[in-house]
């Protein structure tokens, strides 16, 4: 295979990657992406097919990155000093593969029985972990609100291990219109409600999850139907958010098995 080599920052292509790295208002506006890591690019390849750039570094690759630089041999590919390539990518230890992908889009079933609703979640990290823990619980639809931090960005993908392949996500999102017109019960999780393992939720569910630091808004928690929590030893605070979501969610599971 043949590749562009490009040793420098002033470069016209390294510029506008570094953008969309570090933008979500680039994300959006070009509807691209950048995917980390092996695992995330053959994920994408399986679900949407190929990306619409490969970006290397040099060096030594591990056997998994050479297989599918070779797998994507008419893919156009650019390669950058390790330094460079560092730029890009969201983790202090890349793996040395990148790629430019269009951000897919998934619509929601028309009338979803298991949604997640999250609000103002701040760190790309713990959104990427309550995505991919909704896809494994079988959440038909995630929306988030305006104030969420942006599903798409390199540190979400990562955290989500492929859960934005598979998911409806809806971004921007009017929570409360959703949570007064959801047709089933809504779960405002909170410090003080009744115990999840209590309620039946069997039927038609959306459980909301708020922001790591303040919780759900009171016009969220005034929106939902119930108000419920997460029984925890005597002395601890809370548990993180995403955390509570996996809880949740899966009880949900259990429930109906």
């Amino acid at each position: 295979m043949t590749f562009k080599h490009i040793i420098s920052r002033d470069n016209s292509l390294f510029k506008q990657l570094k953008k969309l790295a570090e933008s979500s208002r680039e994300r959006r506006k070009l509807g691209e992406t950048l995917l980390d890591g092996a695992h995330l690019v053959e994920t994408y390849l399986e679900v949407f097919g190929e990306p619409r750039l490969l970006i290397i570094a040099e060096g030594e690759s591990t056997a998994e990155v050479s297989h599918l630089i070779q797998q994507l041999a008419d893919v156009p590919t650019v390669m950058f000093p390790t330094l460079m390539f560092q730029e890009l990518a969201p983790v202090a230890s890349p793996t040395g593969i990148l790629a430019l992908v269009k951000t897919p889009t998934i619509s929601p079933p028309e009338a979803a029985n298991f949604v997640l609703m999250l609000e103002d979640i701040q760190d790309p990290g713990n959104l990427g972990s309550m995505l991919r823990t909704a896809a494994a619980a079988g959440v038909e639809a995630v929306y988030l609100s305006e104030g969420c931090t942006e599903a798409w960005s390199p540190k979400a993908l990562r955290g989500g291990q492929g859960a934005q392949f598979t998911l409806p996500i809806i971004e921007r999102a009017d929570l409360v219109g959703l949570a007064s017109n959801f047709a089933g019960q809504v779960l405002a999780t909170t410090l003080r409600g009744e115990s999840i393992y209590k309620l039946d939720l069997t039927g038609p569910t959306a459980i909301a999850i708020g922001n790591e630091g303040n919780g759900l808004s009171s016009a969220m928690q005034k929106a939902a139907s119930h108000h419920v929590t997460i029984p925890i030893a005597e002395g601890v605070e809370s548990l993180n958010a995403a955390a509570a979501a996996s809880i949740c969610l899966f009880e949900r599971v259990r429930q109906t098995l």
